[in-house]
């Protein structure tokens, strides 16, 4: 009874607690990604910085991804969620407001490692324990509400750096983000609950043969988001290319300022369309939608990016596909995964997913950084919109 009444509502109790979550979390760490290139340009310079940034978000990426293929096990094996989900957050929020004390780019590196090793910690048993509080019918409007909430937090959080930085200073800033940070650990610990396990009667066989056990479906849907990974460059280059594009036409400091301002006009998009695509998808084909707005929008942005009008317009533009793109490829993204992923092992699918988007991030931070130091941002970005177009591809044509 008790089962058929947690998902007779999509949104129940464990939903909502988990949003909020979100919410106040992303307020938190969003607030250090939106400092962070003006934060590093100070540290390093503006030469240098592209490169240090992709470093940066490419091996906190990469740390987060190594924890997630274990969470996410862990959780299956122990039938327990909630441990691992709370833990995690407290440490995301701990080491995000640590970065701003960074005397060098090596320190906001570590610092910043840490902070996303939380986020490894806690996501593959959380977005097991989301689809598992709701019924396969509401898996779009579930993980639409869960990244509404996500990105709501995101479009505050460049709101207040933006309002906040020229008063409070960029270190200030940081320490700041550790208020939210704390209100997303007690969202988890008192609104969230289990979703027992025990009836199910499949067990671990060990952490290599569950993963080699999981459908075959879900290994091709693997591979199109590992190929979709590698030109999804982190959304800080995304900021510093506004800003140098802008620089020219109204000083750096303004370009600063705009390039954060177009960065919440972006989650606000991506808030709006986070829950409409979800609930759009329990209609539709969740695969069709994800490899049309998630993959090709984001080959289209990157191409503009590659080839950029010097116009605040263009850019404005530019930060709306950005937008669209982002909420297919989260939240239609994990709502396919549910579709395709047994109950007992989804954790394991989760960590999985989750990794392999993990490498992905940190093969192409690394490599768009590297390429937009070493050779051009033009070449850059549309290595990004190539790989983007191909991922759109693979997926349209499975099976």
């Amino acid at each position: 009874m008790e089962e058929k009444t947690k998902k007779s509502s999509w949104l129940n109790k464990n939903i909502l607690g988990m949003g909020l979550a979100s919410f106040f979390s992303d307020a938190s760490h969003e607030m250090t990604t939106a400092a962070l290139p003006t934060f590093l340009v100070n540290l390093v310079g503006n030469t240098l910085a592209p490169q240090f940034l992709g470093i940066i978000s490419g091996l906190s990426d990469a740390a987060s991804s190594f924890v997630k293929v274990f969470s996410g096990w862990i959780s299956d094996r122990i039938k327990k969620r909630k441990g691992l989900i709370t833990i995690g957050y407290t440490i995301t929020g701990f080491f995000a407001g640590l970065t701003g004390l960074a005397k060098s780019w090596v320190g906001a590196l570590f610092y910043r490692t840490f902070a996303w090793i939380g986020r490894g910690l806690r996501e593959p048993p959380r977005d097991a324990l989301l689809a598992d509080s709701v019924s396969p019918e509401y898996y779009g409007r579930a993980f639409g509400f869960h990244r509404a909430m996500d990105t709501l937090g995101a479009i505050l959080a460049p709101l207040f750096v933006f309002f906040a930085l020229p008063s409070f200073g960029i270190k200030n800033v940081f320490l700041i983000s550790f208020i939210p940070g704390i209100l997303a650990v007690l969202a988890i610990f008192f609104l969230t609950k289990e979703i027992s396990q025990r009836s199910r009667k499949q067990q671990s066989m060990g952490f290599w043969k569950d993963i080699i056990s999981l459908p075959k479906s879900f290994h091709f849907f693997l591979l199109a988001m590992f190929v979709f990974g590698l030109g999804n460059f982190n959304r800080t280059l995304l900021l510093l290319r506004a800003q140098q594009v802008l620089t020219p036409l109204t000083g750096l400091a303004i370009a600063g300022s705009f390039s954060i301002l177009l960065y919440a006009f972006r989650n606000i998009i991506q808030a709006i369309s986070d829950y409409f695509l979800g609930r759009l998808s329990d209609t539709f084909s969740r695969k069709i939608l994800l490899s049309f707005f998630g993959f090709f929008i984001f080959g289209v942005m990157s191409l503009g990016l590659a080839f950029p009008v010097p116009k605040l317009w263009f850019f404005i533009l530019l930060f709306f596909l950005s937008g669209i793109s982002a909420a297919a490829s989260t939240a239609l993204e994990k709502a396919y995964a549910a579709d395709l992923l047994p109950s007992p092992l989804r954790g394991t699918g989760y960590g999985v997913l989750q990794t392999i988007d993990g490498l992905g991030d940190f093969l192409s931070s690394f490599l768009v950084g590297f390429l937009w130091s070493a050779i051009s941002p033009t070449f850059a970005f549309v290595f990004a919109a190539l790989l983007s177009f191909g991922s759109a591809t693979l997926l349209f044509i499975q099976s």
